[in-house]
């Protein structure tokens, strides 16, 4: 209920015995909460009145109530300002009216305290460095909230949630704050006592300094950085900064070295705290108002980046500009990082780099009968692990080449071999997974599945030189002398065996009939990768 000036006379009459008003005006406060006058007394004495326009707000001013008794004459006198007393209260139903001595000062906005210069800024770094340094047994006795770092935190993240859930806040703000938050290293801090509701109403002045501080509903022990949040409306930086040097020229090393982050956490956070207020009071004007205020405030990080609040810098999302998420073959060809194409036969274009060149190339430095073979047919080329193949260099030589070798030196002989060993197989085509910059074999899946027993000549295989098969018959002599049988299993253990073994598993050595049914579905990916 807002009760006028005159009202507030009336009763403050009750609430001090021998009061009598000769003059009475009305007072800055938050209109949302309190009615407030300024009363004059027939002894020129003055007069400040306070009348709550709801419980919660008439909770606060019990709350100020205990605090200011908190304050001992000792610790009042060691204080560069002034704090009101209470004189007397008087109570209306459920809400309660309190009359306070009056202080000396004048009340300044925001930008006429910006206006008043350094000086203003030195003094007012030196009051809130007062203010934390007051002992906690001030919050203890008046038995008022205490958090450490992490139960505040864990508090605003609470917050958050109940924040987000109302669908009003910008995505783009959700997941700033949400970020500053989980920022381990910026909620290491050391609790401090704060105001809590600490601007530019709350401080009268006098000739640029500050002469008293009042509204103390907010009393804790919590984060020092709630005390520099309205500083963030300061339309020069400059001010804001020579209020923190003059802070930290009182504190030393207790300083918070990140006091401003969470500073400018905390104004910005207090947008949607004053949505959610108001969409649990159903104040639609105030829920509007706040929606507007975090939409330009939005818009104002899109385009400005905002105040820093982490000290980690979020992740930025993948833009189209930067090529995130996508990918060009032809370029990446070009630049020699993308995967190679394929032709329609499978096998690797000419000028690439594929598995069986990785194969060749390993089997010429390391020298060791049978692992080339291996290491060119396992997945990821030449650095895969080495199977347990225990075939001739021979043989290896042929699986060199039939595993893609140099792309651009293939046969005639290698192409009808091909056809020919796979005449009868079933050929089922899958497509690979889509183009992209992972390490994965990519592109079409070929794999031959037999289609039963064949008999048929025995593959001719060129050399991994590129030769025309003149080393055949020691190659084939090398096979059959390392057994078929060990052949075999060595490429079902590792069930990885290149494209000419799975012919001559079909076919059989030498032309002979052999079962294939129970031989392994080979699968050859034409990005030159098993």
């Amino acid at each position: 209920m807002k009760r006028s000036p005159m009202e507030l006379a009336a009763i403050a009459t009750a609430a001090v015995p021998g009061l009598s008003p000769t003059g009475v005006a009305g007072m800055a406060d938050d209109a949302d909460d309190f009615d407030s006058a300024l009363i004059v007394d027939d002894r020129r004495n003055r007069w400040r009145v306070r009348s709550p326009r709801h419980e919660e707000a008439s909770m606060r001013l019990e709350t100020e109530l205990a605090a200011l008794r908190s304050f001992s004459p000792g610790i009042r006198a060691g204080l560069p300002f002034l704090l009101p007393s209470v004189a007397g209260t008087v109570r209306q139903g459920p809400l309660r009216t309190f009359v306070y001595n009056h202080v000396p000062g004048s009340l300044y906005d925001l930008e006429s305290l910006v206006a008043l210069g350094g000086r203003t800024a030195e003094d007012l770094g030196k009051v809130m460095a007062a203010i934390h340094g007051l002992p906690p047994s001030v919050v203890d006795r008046a038995d008022l909230p205490s958090y450490t770092a992490n139960e505040f935190r864990q508090r605003k993240l609470n917050e958050l949630d109940q924040a987000a859930t109302t669908g009003r806040i910008p995505a783009r703000l959700l997941r700033r704050w949400e970020h500053a938050l989980e920022d381990a290293a910026l909620w290491r801090f050391n609790p401090t006592v704060v105001h809590g509701d600490l601007h530019e109403d709350h401080m009268l002045l006098e000739d640029g300094r500050i002469t008293a501080v009042t509204g103390w509903t907010d009393l804790r022990i919590g984060d020092p950085a709630d005390d520099f949040a309205w500083l963030a409306a300061a339309h020069e930086q400059s001010f804001a900064d020579a209020v923190l040097e003059a802070y930290v020229g009182v504190r030393g090393e207790q300083a918070d070295p990140h006091i401003m982050r969470r500073a400018a956490l905390a104004a910005e956070f207090a947008l949607a705290q004053w949505l959610v207020k108001g969409l649990l009071t159903s104040d639609e004007e105030r829920t509007d108002e706040a929606a507007q205020m975090l939409r330009e405030l939005d818009e104002d990080i899109a385009e400005f980046g905002g105040q820093p609040i982490s000290i980690v810098e979020p992740p930025r999302p993948p833009r189209p500009e930067d090529g995130a998420g996508f990918f060009d073959d032809t370029d990446d060809a070009q630049d020699g990082e993308g995967v190679p194409a394929a032709d329609s036969a499978g096998t690797p274009a000419t000028g690439t780099s594929g598995a069986g060149a990785a194969g060749t190339e390993t089997a010429d430095a390391e020298g060791r009968d049978g692992t080339a073979a291996a290491a060119a047919d396992a997945p990821g080329g030449a650095d895969a692990p080495a199977g347990d193949d225990d075939a001739s260099d021979g043989d290896d030589a042929a699986e060199t080449d039939s595993a893609g070798g140099d792309p651009g030196n293939g046969s005639a002989e290698d192409e009808d071999s091909e056809d020919e060993d796979t005449e009868d197989a079933v050929i089922v085509e899958k497509e690979g997974p889509a183009p992209g910059r992972s390490s994965e074999p990519t592109g079409r899946v070929i794999e031959l599945r037999p289609a039963g027993p064949k008999r048929s000549a025995a593959p001719v295989a060129s050399g991994a030189d590129g030769s025309d098969g003149s080393d055949e018959d020691s190659g084939q002599e090398s096979a059959h002398e390392s057994g078929d049988d060990s052949g075999q299993d060595s490429r079902q253990d590792s069930g990885r065996g290149s494209g000419k073994d799975s012919a001559g598993d079909l076919q059989g050595a030498g032309g002979s009939e052999e079962e294939t049914s129970a031989l392994p579905v080979i699968q050859i990916n034409p990005r030159g990768r098993a």
